[in-house]
């Protein structure tokens, strides 16, 4: 079995506004809930005196107690859409394995203290590689059209979301296990924003502290793709040692720590967390590391295809009052 999140305030086929640009450079601290460092000639290492005993603190450093490692932002891909809303729970009906994200924004350069307000927004393909405003783009290999899924999803907010930081540095999202395209690992796309606000549904002003990714083992994800509706996209999946932006450091590269919900049938689940740590002073101006991955056939290349969302969003786009 597969879980199956409804959000029936989001009517299909809404557009968004893109934006064509990248976002990037800007430092970012990442670290799992568990010990894991990735140390390369450009990292700067910021370290703290937390000790285990402060909450505030706890869930963002290492088993001794340091602050992660500073580390460069990755690209934000060809998928982004401007415009997402502010909701826990982003699925909007697509079928997948859930997946429950719990991050934790915290400043590097202030010993790793919470940095409530912080917004953070993600977005990803759906269980057969498909991004929400990119619905004809082919994914690689063979799967069903995108239209074939038989969800109540807006084609083009499905898989996006926006979350806002509590006193703790936390935001919680509930969506599915990602899938994969050509030639891409399975991962998600997010980036950190201070300075904003939410307004109208989204969030909106401030700027981007952090623009990356977020990876998942290559044993849970190949198990997760034995499963429907992951199974009925066939090919050759790119392992994380193969991935053009993967940069091989686990939790410091955005490796997500991955728990199940229930060991003996993955098809029930799983939690992922990991702590990112942000300059709040810092702002993302260019491209990042690695390649956006895009895949064959009409998939975009810095502008939308022919037939993607432009403009702004409609008047009937749901208000804060409606978000999760």
């Amino acid at each position: 079995m597969t879980g199956n999140h409804k959000d029936t305030s989001i009517t299909r086929r809404r557009a968004l506004a893109v934006t064509g640009g990248t976002v990037a450079a800007g430092g970012l601290a990442v670290a799992g809930y568990r010990s894991a460092f990735a140390g390369t000639a450009t990292e700067t290492e910021a370290t703290t005196t937390a000790t285990a005993t402060a909450t505030a603190t706890a869930s963002a450093t290492s088993a001794d107690g340091a602050c992660m490692t500073l580390m460069p932002s990755v690209t934000e891909g060809p998928y982004y859409l401007d415009g997402a809303l502010v909701r826990k729970d982003i699925t909007e009906g697509k079928s997948g394995v859930p997946l429950t994200l719990r991050l934790t924004v915290v400043d590097a350069t202030d010993g790793c203290t919470p940095v409530p307000g912080a917004a953070v927004e993600i977005w990803h393909c759906d269980a057969w590689g498909y991004y929400s405003g990119y619905t004809t783009a082919n994914p690689g290999g063979s799967a069903p059209a995108e239209s074939e899924d038989g969800s109540t999803a807006d084609d083009g907010t499905y898989l996006r979301g926006y979350q806002i930081a509590n006193a703790g540095g936390v935001v919680k999202f509930e969506t599915i296990f990602p899938g994969w395209y050509t030639p891409r690992t399975c991962h998600i796309h997010l980036k950190v924003h201070t300075g904003g606000a939410k307004e109208d549904g989204t969030y909106e002003g401030g700027k981007v502290n952090y623009t990356g990714q977020l990876f998942f083992a290559d044993d849970i994800a190949e198990e997760i793709f034995t499963l429907e509706p992951y199974a009925r996209h066939s090919g050759t999946y790119t392992r994380l040692d193969d991935d053009m932006v993967y940069d091989g450091g686990g939790a410091a590269g955005g490796l997500l720590t991955l728990k199940p919900v229930k060991k003996a049938d993955p098809s029930k689940g799983y939690k992922g967390s990991l702590t990112l740590g942000v300059d709040p002073d810092a702002e993302n101006t260019g491209a990042g590391g690695g390649g956006g991955g895009t895949p064959p056939g009409d998939a975009p290349t810095g502008t939308p295809p022919s037939g993607a969302p432009t403009g702004t969003p409609p008047s009937d786009a749901p208000t804060a009052s409606a978000s999760s």
